[in-house]
């Protein structure tokens, strides 16, 4: 009987890493409803400058990165993309999927990223233009 519940709680251990290996991802959602977990790397404007801690000219924006290679940007100061830190774990899903592309353009994914720290929220675009814009 011990025997029996050792082996459940190792291969029940097993199914806890794996699944967390899946949700940190090394690669952002692409399917519509698929979720990671990685951590922000970077957070500026959109062009890459530091934000000041008080809103901006509107024109700069915002930008975050992520690490696992992926990033959100809008034109608009996003407080809660600039109270996030360096570092904060993130929940980035896939919320929506850009249409009648040219081919080989993927721009404008649009991604709903919660900061497991704040426990705030934002949906951004993965790109300034959509797919088929300037």
């Amino acid at each position: 009987m011990l025997r029996h519940v050792a082996c459940g709680l190792v291969a029940g251990s097993l199914l806890v890493a794996f699944a967390s290996a899946q949700a940190q991802s090394s690669h952002m959602p692409r399917k519509i409803g698929q979720c990671a977990v990685t951590t922000i790397k970077e957070i500026g404007d959109r062009f890459g400058d530091e934000l000041p801690a008080t809103e901006p000219k509107p024109a700069t924006g915002t930008l975050v990165t992520f690490a696992n290679g992926g990033l959100q940007v809008s034109y608009q100061w996003e407080g809660a993309v600039v109270r996030s830190r360096i570092g904060d774990k993130v929940r980035v899903c896939l919320i929506e999927l850009p249409g009648d592309c040219p081919p080989g353009d993927t721009r404008g994914k649009v991604y709903k990223t919660t900061n497991e720290h704040t426990r705030e929220s934002w949906t951004l675009s993965d790109s300034q233009h959509m797919c088929g814009g300037a």
